[in-house]
């Protein structure tokens, strides 16, 4: 079998990970999607767990030619032959699904900002269970003071809790990709810290702030245009500090001012 470097295609054939990952939470009776569902390691654990539906949403043409062939008489299976990135998931995701994918590692940030863009929010899913090249879930579940904080860190926890996330060593797939990696058990929240409106008004700030990275905050409150000192003053933020020593909720602060201060 040829695998697709350029689909990041690296197939999950620890069957002690398959089950670790679908021991994070309860599938029985439960709308699932899968994402990268290659040859269907993952499919066939799932399915012996009685979920109420599975949809698989592969890229690969031959991959979803034959996940078709191998599952045509599991008639609570769908395989979508589809890229996750173009879809419009809306219309598959119903109340309380769980999504669950091993990542293609070039694509999963976007995977995962495509989720977390979801409108209006709360969405309808229950919890995402993904894959990342262990280098990126670092940086997604980081904490101010961590040397992978980073915006990743900031936008993903705006919306999305870390309930889990474990380790998984390089040779657990075939082909062997260069790198480890991690599974991280995600739940979507309402912050009660968060009163900006849109975001992609946080992606846009800690854009410009983390794109200045070494670079002290107040040349980006400058380049923002919203150096007000009765906010800056009441928030007691330090201008000589650098982006990865502010907080995710004072971000979320900064992003709703900048928005206020648009409205003219």
């Amino acid at each position: 079998m040829k695998f697709k470097k350029s689909l990041g295609q690296n197939l999950l054939i620890d069957k002690n990970i398959l089950k670790k990952i679908l021991s994070l939470t309860s599938f029985k009776n439960k709308n699932i999607i899968e994402i990268g569902a290659g040859t269907g390691n993952l499919s066939v654990e799932i399915l012996n767990l009685k979920p109420k539906r599975l949809i698989c949403i592969e890229k690969d043409k031959i991959f979803s030619k034959n996940l078709k062939t191998f599952f045509k008489n599991k008639k609570n299976l769908l395989v979508l032959n589809g890229d996750i990135l173009k879809l419009n998931l809306k219309r598959l995701i119903s109340s309380e699904t769980i999504i669950i994918g091993n990542l293609p590692y070039n694509i999963s940030t976007q995977i995962l900002i495509k989720f977390i863009r979801f409108n209006p929010w709360p969405p309808k899913f229950k919890k995402l269970i993904f894959m990342f090249q262990k280098e990126v879930g670092e940086k997604i579940i980081a904490s101010m003071g961590n040397s992978n904080y980073s915006r990743l860190s900031i936008i993903t926890k705006s919306r999305l809790k870390v309930l889990n996330f474990f380790y998984v060593s390089k040779n657990c797939f075939l082909p062997k990709p260069n790198v480890d990696s991690i599974v991280i058990e995600f739940q979507p929240v309402k912050r009660k810290d968060i009163n900006f409106k849109s975001i992609k008004s946080l992606e846009y700030i800690t854009n410009v702030f983390f794109s200045n990275k070494r670079k002290m905050i107040n040349k980006t409150f400058k380049k923002l245009k919203i150096e007000h000192n009765k906010f800056i003053k009441d928030e007691k933020i330090d201008l000589t500090l650098r982006p990865e020593r502010l907080s995710e909720s004072l971000f979320y602060k900064i992003t709703e001012f900048y928005e206020k201060s648009q409205i003219k």
